[in-house]
């Protein structure tokens, strides 16, 4: 015997409802004939997020319409269709925070990471930018004039259409950041993407500060807007905060800023953004996004309480972001923003080779490890890359351990050093050290000086040599050392290639960025849909709650 919340309908449609599921309080009148009944209709309608949804039961069946309207219920009426439960409209604007798409001028909460070296593409980030979707040039590792180019080309195709630009942490080189500060404020970049930062630097802290002043309600402007991604609590604080006062008294001093913006700058955050950087790609922690963003979350807003800035700042996620279900997820955990990375550079408009992308289609989660990075290689950082089709992370790995264990070149065994040369380098080690010394003698002379002087950083700048061509070989596509190519990427690259296998996304040449954004914003409302649907009663069997990436003119996806 069925109690009242016993499943009342079952049908071959798989959509089910129990007795407390049916709305007592209103009625649906509309068309008979608009109810889809048959699943691969329903599932139309479900898709069809700009309209509400209504669950009816008619004739015993349960049928999905998109139109119609709902009115009291009377009791002295008796309905030819009995509404189960009804579902608004739901817009892809509405996730996230609505002050991030003001803010940045953008149509979604939705953004894409910097990938150094230029993966994070010119034609990546003006794709974006004509959709209005923010993405961040990867500015890392490039040359001042490449760097300039680039920002020429971005800005002559989006005008004020948005758009960023890294701003990396060099600990080893504050004259890059520096350099860079400064062809970013002569251009006018109004938006940075400051990553791997340990600590505040002058540089980062003279951007914000040179860009603050008054409007003519004398409240605070911020011209120079900074989205700070970052993986711990220590330095999360550093960019919640206002700047440090003796870093600000420096700049001062300096006549880098005035003595209005020093003391407008003691009023207002380093950063408008904190991006939680859970298991990514490059730079990472490894950190569980479940974890790590409830902590920052709860950082800001002790930070907030204590401050009380005018606009709190907004705390959005990357890594691990590669479709609807991770972006609804972060979302509903209070994310302002998701932003993506590893899989943006499988898309078309990345600066990585065809072979880097081939082999990036192909990755599954557990392809991927750590690896010695080129920046930081003497502190033992390690990066995210991918190990599948590549020698680059046991390669990199090994160059740390010698690194580690010999004090010079010379001290390291003649056997060692001739697989080193055989191997990887693939050319005597003083040749290696020939090209280094050249190059930093254009580049960083005074770095040159110390490794002349000191063995120890001698043997660290010929490593950096493998580490640091690594990855201009996987972008270039240089033939031969494909073996050797070192790939950023993390799991979520993986997690997407299981969501799109099966559809056009599967191959890499089909992949476009914009596309990639849109199928997993609406992806995202379509599973929130689902997950109203189910929270209010219904039982939706499995096949109408998945959302594969299909060309449909119903999301309006090209």
């Amino acid at each position: 015997m069925k109690t009242e919340d016993a499943v009342l309908s079952e049908h071959d449609n798989g959509i089910s409802f129990s007795a407390h599921t049916v709305n007592q309080n209103q009625i649906w009148k509309g068309s008979l004939d608009s109810v889809a009944f048959k699943p691969a209709d329903i599932k139309d309608k479900l898709l069809n997020l700009d309209k509400p949804c209504y669950i009816v039961r008619a004739a015993g069946k349960i049928g999905v319409t998109n139109v119609g309207y709902l009115s009291q219920s009377d009791n002295n009426y008796t309905a030819p269709v009995q509404l189960v439960t009804a579902v608004p409209p739901i817009s892809t604007q509405n996730f996230g925070d609505p002050t991030f798409l003001s803010f940045h001028g953008v149509k979604y909460a939705y953004a894409t990471g910097a990938m150094a070296g230029g993966i994070a593409s010119e034609e990546m980030v003006i794709a974006l930018g004509k959709e209005k979707i923010l993405s961040s040039f990867g500015a890392g590792g490039l040359s001042l004039d490449r760097l300039e180019a680039a920002i020429y080309r971005i800005q002559a195709a989006l005008n004020s259409q948005p758009y960023a630009v890294n701003l990396i942490h060099s600990p080893n080189d504050q004259a890059i950041e520096s350099r860079a500060v400064n062809l970013y404020l002569k251009h006018g970049v109004r938006t940075v993407e400051a990553s791997a930062f340990l600590d505040l630097t002058a540089n980062i802290v003279y951007y914000r500060a040179v860009g603050l002043g008054l409007n003519a309600a004398n409240q605070i402007e911020i011209k120079n807007k900074v989205i700070a991604k970052v993986s711990r609590r220590e330095v999360a604080s550093k960019f919640l905060e206002p700047a440090p006062q003796k870093i600000l008294t420096e700049l001062v001093e300096q006549r880098l800023i005035s003595e209005l913006q020093a003391t407008l700058a003691a009023k207002v955050p380093m950063a408008d953004d904190i991006t939680v950087e859970a298991d990514s790609g490059g730079h990472t922690d490894n950190r569980p996004l479940v974890c790590l963003l409830p902590s920052i979350i709860a950082l800001r807003d002790e930070i907030q309480a204590k401050y009380r800035y005018s606009t709190p700042i907004r705390v959005g996620v990357a890594g691990g972001i590669a479709t609807p279900q991770s972006a609804l997820a972060a979302f509903m955990m209070g994310a302002a923003y998701v932003m993506t990375g590893s899989i943006n550079q499988s898309c078309i408009e990345a600066g990585s080779c065809q072979h880097t992308k081939q082999l990036l289609a192909q990755v599954e989660m557990a392809d991927v490890m750590m690896a010695p990075a080129a920046d930081m290689f003497e502190m033992g950082v390690k990066l995210q890359v991918l190990k599948r089709g590549t020698m680059f992370p046991m390669r990199a790995q090994k160059l740390y351990e010698i690194y580690r264990t010999y004090d010079s070149i010379e001290s390291i065994p003649t056997q060692e050093k001739e697989k080193l040369e055989k191997q990887i380098f693939r050319k005597t080690l003083n040749q290696v050290w020939e090209e280094t010394a050249a190059y930093l003698s254009q580049k960083n002379p005074e770095k040159l000086a110390k490794a002349i002087n000191n063995p120890k950083i001698k043997m660290a700048a010929i490593f950096r040599w493998y580490l640091g061509l690594s990855s201009r070989w996987a972008s270039s596509g240089e033939k031969g050392r494909e073996v050797d190519y070192q790939i950023w990427c993390g799991p979520a690259m993986g997690s997407f290639n299981d969501w799109v296998r099966g559809s056009y996304l599967s191959a890499p040449n089909q992949r476009q960025v914009v596309d990639v954004a849109n199928q997993i914003m609406q992806g995202s409302a379509f599973l929130y849909r689902m997950q109203s649907l189910k929270i209010q009663g219904l039982q939706i069997q499995d096949d109408y709650c998945q959302y594969y990436p299909l060309r449909s003119t119903l999301l309006g996806v090209k």
